[in-house]
């Protein structure tokens, strides 16, 4: 039997991340936007669609006067490929950084919490375990795991909004303890102010806590005719800058506001806290085991949120 001879193998082209092109051109619904997105051409981005369009026998894209459009079939196939495409851009991305070691954790986090008491706090975390990186992004609603890529997410809410948060479980971390803060100026040298003097100033509401005035006056058994009255401000970190700058007195937990009362920016208007009816919670997946990374951050952040 002769022998066989093995064709040279040609070089093989660096390998680079996977890049969810279709997704962003779906995205944009625009060639030329997803290449600069990518840094790529557009005619590149044009020739992987065409590509891809053959190779399924699908029209994804529809040519109009503007540009592209995507068809029905177009946005089913972005809908099912894009947490896919962007979690093995991730992983890929992951795998480089560390070379095998340590890992990342991707967490969802609403906002000013995040800003204000978790980020000053990483450092502690990134001295302890420097081989792990914490990505975070933003979320201020539940949403499905399994359309993520989050490990886990910190949220805000009622005991009910928790326990009804599909497929997962969550571990509490601190109670949400409001209380009045204002900017010194506000106070003119008063000191710090009784109940029913908070009554008399300019309340500063918080559109997600569209009650919390009212509930606060209830519980120093005040009457507050303008407790509902006021600027509305979607975060708390809004709301706690506009206090800064004297517009108003701001209901907010003091764990958010600890730089500010710090520097004096923002002083305690009134020592009469009321603990809400929110905590911040660690909430995970109930499916698969939890990655060793996931499990080192628990654990410090269970130690952070007592300390």
């Amino acid at each position: 039997m002769g022998s066989q001879t093995l064709a040279a193998r040609p070089c093989a082209a660096p390998f680079l991340p996977p890049r969810p092109w279709p997704v962003s051109a779906a995205r944009h619904e625009s060639y030329t936007r997803a290449a600069d997105e990518l840094a790529l051409t557009q005619s590149a981005v044009s020739r992987q669609i065409l590509g891809l369009e053959d190779f399924l026998g699908v029209a994804l894209f529809r040519r109009t006067r503007h540009g592209v459009a995507l068809t029905p079939a177009g946005r089913s196939y972005a809908r099912q490929i894009g947490p896919r495409l962007q979690a093995l851009e991730r992983d890929t991305l992951d795998a480089m950084a560390h070379r095998g070691h340590g890992g990342a954790l991707s967490l969802a986090a609403v906002p000013t919490f995040a800003t204000r008491w978790l980020i000053p706090r990483l450092p502690q975390f990134a001295a302890l375990h420097p081989d792990i990186v914490v990505h975070i992004e933003t979320r201020t609603r539940p949403f499905l795991f399994a359309d993520t890529v989050f490990d886990a997410a910190l949220y805000a809410g009622t005991h009910e909004q928790v326990a009804n948060w599909a497929g997962t479980r969550a571990t509490k971390l601190m109670s949400e303890d409001v209380l009045p803060v204002c900017s010194p100026a506000l106070l003119a040298g008063r000191g710090e102010l009784a109940p029913d003097d908070v009554a008399r100033l300019p309340l500063l509401q918080q559109s997600t806590r569209p009650y919390g005035w009212r509930q606060w006056f209830d519980a120093m058994g005040v009457a507050a005719p303008n407790a509902l009255s006021g600027a509305r401000y979607e975060l708390f970190s809004m709301t706690a800058t506009a206090a800064a700058c004297g517009l108003g007195v701001a209901l907010v937990p003091r764990l958010l506001v600890e730089d500010e009362l710090a520097r004096g920016t923002l002083v305690v208007a009134c020592n009469r806290a009321l603990q809400g009816e929110r905590a911040y919670c660690l909430v995970q997946p109930e499916r698969g085991e939890e990655r060793a990374a996931v499990s080192s951050f628990k654990a410090w952040l269970l130690q952070a949120a007592q300390g």
